[in-house]
């Protein structure tokens, strides 16, 4: 039952994103930490990392930098809604599991004419996904504690 609310979070998420719906694949594994508990040495935390990663799955990344704790994605289209595009860029402040060492910044832009003008984002749907990333993130941290134990 935990693990149903991320994924609402995540295709609500989606669907405020795209206006027009979504969903979510699941990650592979080359973006998976390898160790969760060695990501404080990074200055990130590790369980913020993952989730960030596992709850924007859905739209390709420009880039990532785990020491830095920054994710990029590139401009994502639904199929559905091809004349909008959207762009995420996460920043996990802190090596601590806390609200406050998130950041997550959302670019929209709409198609006119040929030409890509910003658009304003809704600031729900900011939170929508910090809440996605946190939920998800606390399920992880749990998941594994429970798992070593």
């Amino acid at each position: 039952m935990a693990f149903a609310i991320p994924r609402v979070l995540i295709v609500l998420s989606v669907a405020v994103l795209t206006a027009c719906g979504g969903g979510s694949k699941e990650i592979s594994d080359r973006y998976r930490p390898v160790d969760l508990d060695q990501a404080p040495a990074l200055r990130v935390n590790g369980y913020l990392w993952q989730a960030a990663l596992e709850t924007l799955s859905f739209m390709p990344f420009e880039s990532t930098d785990a020491t830095g704790g920054v994710i990029v994605t590139e401009w994502y289209s639904h199929p559905s809604a091809p004349n909008e595009r959207t762009k995420v860029r996460v920043t996990i402040l802190d090596a601590k599991l806390r609200a406050d060492a998130l950041r997550v910044a959302v670019t929209r832009q709409t198609q006119n004419a040929g030409n890509w003008i910003d658009a304003p984002v809704q600031q729900t749907t900011v939170a929508g996904l910090e809440d996605a990333i946190l939920v998800r993130a606390r399920q992880i941290r749990i998941g594994t504690v429970i798992d070593n134990e």
